[in-house]
């Protein structure tokens, strides 16, 4: 996908799962894309759901483990938001307005999810850290993340996002 640049290296994947919605069970289309740095190493993989017919991207999962840069922006944006509006060609300036903290259910467990938001109030944003120390973060456009989505979230294998 041309919305990340890889730089020097082959890299050859995460060595993590990769939670997102399993892409068989999405009805529109799907992409994913690795951040490898410099060594080759992965710094992050990105999921892209397409509803809109090939118009742009309904939602990004970004998957970025403990060391990935794409982690600290600086400004508190997420990555994936600022993902989500360059793939839909959207160049107005997005700034951080607020996080808060909501519990989540998932079956006995208890999810912590930080509710981002942002100044593009047609941008929905959620994150999540998990116990191997990978952030989730979800961008959704002009969709609220509900509950709901969370159930949907499953391990995908990390072998699925090996170059061959």
């Amino acid at each position: 996908m041309s919305f990340l640049r890889r730089r020097s290296g082959q890299p050859a994947g995460p060595d993590f799962d990769v939670l997102a919605m399993d892409p068989g069970d999405w009805p529109g289309d799907f992409g994913a894309a690795m951040m490898a740095g410099p060594d080759g190493s992965c710094q992050g993989i990105f999921l892209r759901y397409d509803l809109f017919g090939g118009r742009g991207p309904a939602m990004f999962i970004g998957n970025l483990p403990e060391n990935s840069p794409a982690r600290d922006t600086g400004d508190s944006v997420p990555f994936e938001v600022r993902q989500l509006l360059a793939a839909l060609e959207n160049n107005e300036p997005v700034d951080f307005v607020s996080a808060e903290d909501f519990p989540v259910m998932l079956g006995d467990d208890l999810l912590i999810v930080k509710k981002v938001k942002v100044s593009e109030e047609r941008v929905f944003c959620s994150q999540f850290g998990r116990s191997d120390g990978v952030q989730v973060t979800i961008a959704s456009w002009d969709r609220p993340i509900s509950d709901d989505l969370y159930q949907l979230l499953k391990p995908l294998p990390a072998d699925m996002f090996q170059q061959g």
